[in-house]
C-alpha cells in the first residue's frame, strides 16, 4: 500500500482485495446496514454505533433500523475470551463450525475475527464481527477501535490488506480514516461499478475513480 497522504494505483488496489489464496474479491453492502453491539456498556455502544455510521456515510452506504429478513444485519462482539463466543445463544447457527473456529482463533491469541455473509448476487449482506479485548487493546481509545472495525466491515479486504500500514491516522489527536483508504472506498460504492467484483480488472476501475476525486 501507498504511504498514507498518497493515492495508490490499480496494482496496490488490487492487493487490498487479494486474499491469501491469490483470489480477487470487493463486495460492498447490498442492504442497508443495521448495527448491533454487544459486550460494551452504553458509552462505548454510543462510539461504536457512532464510527459506523461516519463510515457508512463516507462510503455513501445506507443504514436502517432494522432489516426485514434478519432484524440485525452487522453483529459486533466485544469480549475477554474466545471460548466466550461458545455460550451465546444460537451463534453456534450463524457461524458455521463456531467450535473450530474458536479452537482456531484461541490457539493462534488473534484478537479480531470477521465473517460476512452474502446475497444471491453476492453483495454484503449481513457481518459478523469479533473483538477480544486484551490488556494492549485496553490501552486503545475507544473511538480508534471503533473506527478501525468500521472500516474493515466496510468492504470485504484481504486477510493482508493493511499489513504494511494500518486504515487509519491521527488528526489533531483523533483517529480518522487515512485519506487514500477513504478514497478507495468512495470509490467501491460508486453507483457506477458493481456490488460485487472477482476480476482483478476491477481495480483498474477503482484506481480511475480514486484519481478522479484527486483531482476533482
Amino acid at each position: 500500500m501507498t504511504e498514507p497522504n498518497d493515492m495508490p494505483g490499480p496494482e496496490e488496489i488490487g492487493s487490498l482485495f487479494t486474499g491469501a489464496d491469490g483470489t480477487y474479491l470487493c463486495a460492498r453492502w447490498g442492504r442497508p446496514i443495521v448495527p448491533i453491539v454487544f459486550g460494551v456498556d452504553a458509552a462505548t455502544l454510543t462510539t461504536v454505533k457512532g464510527a459506523i455510521e461516519a463510515v457508512a456515510v463516507m462510503a455513501g452506504a445506507r443504514m436502517a433500523e432494522t432489516d426485514m429478513e434478519i432484524g440485525a444485519n452487522l453483529m459486533v462482539f466485544f469480549f475477554r475470551d474466545w471460548q466466550e463466543l461458545l455460550e451465546v445463544p444460537n451463534l453456534d447457527q450463524m457461524i458455521d463450525g463456531l467450535q473450530d473456529v474458536v479452537a482456531r482463533l484461541d490457539d493462534a491469541g488473534a484478537r479480531q475475527y470477521r465473517t460476512f455473509r452474502f446475497d444471491t448476487e453476492g453483495a454484503i449482506r449481513a457481518c459478523f464481527c469479533f473483538i477480544r479485548m486484551d490488556p494492549a487493546l485496553d490501552e486503545v481509545p475507544a473511538d480508534t477501535i471503533a473506527l478501525n472495525l468500521a472500516v474493515q466491515m466496510i468492504l470485504t479486504w484481504g486477510e493482508n490488506a493493511f499489513a504494511a500500514h494500518a486504515p487509519l491516522a491521527q488528526a489533531r489527536g483523533l483517529a480518522v480514516v487515512r485519506p487514500d483508504v477513504a478514497a478507495v472506498i468512495r470509490a467501491a460504492y460508486d453507483p457506477v461499478l458493481p456490488a460485487v467484483a472477482r476480476d482483478p480488472s476491477h481495480a483498474l476501475r477503482l484506481a480511475a475513480r480514486v484519481a478522479a476525486m484527486g483531482e476533482a
